[in-house]
């Protein structure tokens, strides 16, 4: 069976019977302005940010600090009991390497990749963190299990935004490539020679 097979009802509508005025419209200018309550927790944690500080919810229950923060454990079942403040380091559990914008545009020819990774961050349970971008690394230097640290917004240029971070940098300076050297030059080495 096929659609075409079936009768469908209705009334074939042409384009020139809403110019005859045919077809019953109307218009108006929608109302689109709206509000967004963040609620106890993540009200919480986004003031948190503006002061430059990560805030979790812990469950005495089942022994988890989570972040993002919850008012409720949805392994309990109960309220969680207590804020705690984390620290700004975490450690890559996943990454990706994006040559297309938040839009699914192509990134220009000249423009770096995106760098989004998810961030288990350290004082939060195993497991609990957040998706931010990193920065200040190559892409091609980063690895599963790397530490690394947030670069906050200046003070005065914070909102209460998880953008207050800028994003994660490597704690320590990544490896070079193997087989890279350091070049130096010293007032008594020799002349570079060819392979032998």
């Amino acid at each position: 069976m096929k659609l075409e097979d079936y009768e469908l009802g209705g009334i074939n509508i042409k384009s020139s019977d809403f110019k005859k005025g045919k077809v019953l419209t109307t218009e108006w200018e929608p109302n689109l302005k709206y509000a967004w309550d963040n609620g106890v927790a993540i009200g919480r944690y986004l003031a948190g940010l503006k002061e430059g500080r990560i805030i979790a919810r812990i469950c005495y229950q089942c022994k988890r600090i989570m972040l993002p923060p919850r008012m409720f454990c949805e392994l309990c079942f109960r309220p969680t009991d207590e804020w705690m403040e984390v620290k700004d380091t975490g450690t890559i559990n996943t990454f990706s390497i994006a040559q297309v914008n938040w839009d699914a545009s192509r990134r220009g020819k000249d423009e770096p990749p995106l760098l989004p990774a998810v961030i288990e961050i350290d004082g939060a349970s195993p497991g609990m963190g957040i998706m931010h971008m990193l920065g200040e690394v190559e892409p091609d230097q980063i690895k599963v299990g790397m530490k690394v640290r947030a670069v906050w917004k200046p003070r005065e240029e914070r909102t209460g935004a998880i953008t207050d971070i800028l994003y994660f940098k490597p704690l320590r300076a990544p490896a070079k490539k193997a087989g890279a050297r350091k070049k130096t030059k010293s007032k008594n080495a020799a002349p570079a020679r060819g392979k032998r």
